[in-house]
């Protein structure tokens, strides 16, 4: 969202150049891949701060020393606006917003190789996802409350791809594009069904840590009952809060494509409810890890202590990505500091989740490994009594019989037989 400009009055200044005589030709609204420059007439001059881009390219030394740097090099760039057009930029980008003299980065560089690593995350993400729930789908002896749960997860995440791919071909759809002018209905609408997307994968990571936690505290309790509740928590309170932010924006901050989150007070309409999530989910955590530990204690259950920790360090490790424990690195320091670790943690790393919940929750799950070679099996026996019955009775094989009522006809003729033996051997 760096890439975007929502231009107010504060963040440009315009200097009318005197002796000048203006002309009736104006420069539009001009996006120069940075910053959003406004319409101006021949002759002014618009001056804008440095793009927060470069931010991230200043190290806390120097972000320090920002008042001292203030004397030597300028914060604001400028554009002259003549009859043939807007100037070049004076001074250079780089020259006022970098205060590291050698520093050679290229802040475009940063972000692409971060789009790339999360697009590459979130594409294997969508695929494993996807294939595990046509798995849960699939076998009805999967069907149970503690899947349908991992479903639900499984379909937050998916949407919440789904929802950074359109994000992404909407808003940067090409590399250049005007941005000064994305503020339609379309792209709001966009970022509208992104955040209602973001705010369900959180809520549905705090479904599965209450429902762990209340199994272990809990011997009975009705869990049909409790699923719907789960439901209108996971897919309910995103859709109010999302709503809410919505027309808040529409009334208080109606600018561009919704996309900058310049009024704090409207964007913690979604961030609180993602903040309360994680640090619920966290003291869910450290609760199930306590009683982990108590009944990896319990004498009931035998190994040394090595292997006690073993087994708590494998449930731990498991519970992390359920949980989402790793939000909780960034999730409440200021949004300013340690923005480009905060993108690579959070983006980068963050896209693998769902992969790392569908291995973890259904390919490496011992009831569903069961399950697919119990129906392997069948469907290898079934396969063999077709194909043996086809060569012995070529006449089965042509009346469409196939290998599954060829073992009902088998399975009731052996029972029949034995039936018979039996009424036989009984006396009379």
């Amino acid at each position: 969202s760096l890439f975007f400009c929502d231009f107010t009055e504060k963040q440009a200044i315009t200097v009318k150049m005197p002796g000048l005589i203006l002309q009736d030709q104006d420069c539009p609204w001009f996006w120069d891949n940075l910053t959003c420059w406004q319409p101006a007439k021949v002759g002014d001059v618009i001056e804008v701060n440095c793009p927060e881009l470069f931010s991230q390219f200043i190290s806390e030394e120097d972000y320090g020393q920002s008042l001292e740097a203030t004397r030597h090099r300028s914060l604001l760039v400028s554009r002259n606006c003549t009859a043939f057009g807007w100037s070049e930029t004076f001074p250079h980008y780089v020259d006022a917003c970098l205060y590291e003299e050698g520093n050679s980065s290229h802040p475009d560089m940063y972000y692409v190789s971060v789009k790339a690593l999360y697009t590459v995350g979130y594409s294997t993400s969508l695929v494993s996802l996807t294939t595990a729930m046509v798995i849960l789908c699939r076998f009805r002896k999967l069907h149970c409350t503690r899947n349908f749960i991992h479903m639900n997860l499984f379909v937050s995440f998916i949407l919440r791809a789904i929802s950074v791919f359109i994000k992404d071909g909407v808003l940067y759809a090409e590399e250049d594009s005007d941005h000064c002018f994305i503020h339609t209905l379309e792209c709001r609408a966009v970022m509208i069904f992104f955040h209602y997307c973001v705010l369900s994968n959180y809520f549905w990571l705090f479904i599965e840590g209450l429902y762990l936690f209340t199994l272990l505290v809990e011997t009975f309790f009705p869990e049909k009952r409790y699923f719907y509740w789960y439901i209108i928590i996971g897919w309910g309170t995103p859709t109010v809060c999302v709503t809410i932010w919505a027309v808040l924006r529409m009334q208080f901050d109606d600018i561009g494509c919704w996309d900058m989150n310049d009024n704090a007070a409207i964007w913690w309409v979604i961030k609180g409810p993602v903040l309360a999530s994680i640090m619920v989910n966290f003291v869910l955590f450290v609760g199930i890890i306590v009683i982990l530990v108590q009944k990896l204690q319990s004498p009931d259950i035998g190994g040394n202590e090595s292997s006690i920790y073993l087994r708590l360090a494998r449930s731990t490790l498991l519970l992390i990505p359920l949980f989402g424990i790793h939000y909780t690195v960034f999730a409440f320091s200021p949004e300013n500091v340690s923005k480009r670790e905060r993108l690579v943690f959070e983006l980068g790393l963050g896209s693998f989740q769902g992969f790392v919940v569908a291995v973890l929750y259904c390919f490496l799950n011992g009831e569903v490994q069961s399950e697919i070679k119990r129906k392997w099996r069948s469907w290898t026996v079934n396969r063999y009594f077709a194909v043996d019955l086809k060569h012995r009775h070529p006449s089965l094989a042509s009346s469409g019989v196939n290998g599954g009522t060829q073992l009902s006809i088998l399975s009731k003729s052996s029972s029949q037989i034995r039936m018979s033996s039996l009424q036989a051997e009984t006396p009379s």
